[in-house]
């Protein structure tokens, strides 16, 4: 059974969902935009069998805190320290696994890198760390990257709407009927909150401070080798399977897997996923 849980890390409170006996070994699952933990509920109870698993919501996201952008700097560092502070002071964790997708990548990869010895084992569901992973649909935001003004900020804008979250999860998907409403409407509902998009924004933009972190994260899977096991939607316009087979080259016995889907795989892959990930955290 899944349980629901709100901490006080600083001065936010960061919700998370929890399960499993807490002497199993531990994985925590990092979410992408623009969803929460919530992309995680069916993957919970399957891997809460052999696992205690933790999954949080960001700051701005979920049923996290998500205080203005006066009142919070929305970056990718800022994130990661406040995962950071969470995971170890907080819950008190020493050694766990992460599963990182889309901006769980940048964040749990800042971790990582900063806690090498902590780290046990890495999946990685469409989670890029390679610039040949870097897709075709960031185009429009290379503009808003370079000079941040309301002109080249309106085409990102429309990444905010209900027509691209809708985009996001059936895009590639190999059987749109097998993907939920209840995923993009509940995503949707949570970007329209008032200032959200603002959030969303912020963080859009500093997105490319992730590439020129990319070589530090190399040398940290170089030198320290940890079992990855790749789980990939090959048919994702983010982040291309160029991006996913790229981990090879860092992690020659790294496990992959290239999945007929989309941006969000667990949506049709569930079951495959998780059998993957019980074999692999075994």
């Amino acid at each position: 059974m899944i349980t629901y849980h709100q901490v006080q890390v600083g001065n936010l409170k960061i919700f998370y969902r929890e399960a499993g006996k807490k002497d199993a070994p531990v994985i925590v699952l990092l979410h992408g935009f623009p969803t929460s933990s919530f992309m995680f509920r069916n993957l919970i109870p399957l891997l809460a069998e052999t696992n205690y698993v933790i999954a949080p919501d960001y700051p701005g996201f979920g049923f996290s805190d998500a205080p203005s952008v006066d009142e919070f700097e929305y970056t990718f560092d800022h994130l990661a320290k406040v995962m950071e502070e969470f995971l170890f002071k907080t819950l008190g964790l020493t050694k766990f696994s992460i599963y990182v997708q889309d901006y769980g990548a940048p964040i749990g990869y800042r971790i990582a890198a900063a806690n090498p010895n902590t780290i046990e084992k890495i999946v990685v569901q469409n989670g890029n760390a390679y610039v040949v992973g870097i897709g075709g649909a960031f185009d429009p935001m290379k503009p808003f990257w370079a000079n941040r003004n309301a002109e080249t900020e309106a085409p990102v804008r429309g990444l905010l709407t209900l027509e691209t979250t809708k985009f996001q999860y059936l895009h590639g998907a190999k059987d749109p009927s097998k993907i939920s409403p209840d995923t993009y409407t509940f995503d949707q509902a949570l970007l329209d909150r008032p200032g959200n998009d603002e959030i969303q924004l912020n963080l859009l933009h500093n997105y490319q401070s992730n590439p020129p972190k990319y070589e530090g994260w190399h040398e940290f899977l170089r030198k320290y080798q940890p079992p990855m096991l790749i789980v990939w939607g090959k048919n994702d316009p983010f982040f291309t399977v160029a991006g996913a087979e790229a981990y090879l080259q860092d992690l020659p016995k790294a496990e992959l897997h290239l999945l007929d889907t989309g941006h969000f795989a667990l949506e049709e892959e569930l079951e495959f996923i998780a059998d993957k990930m019980k074999s692999f955290l075994a």
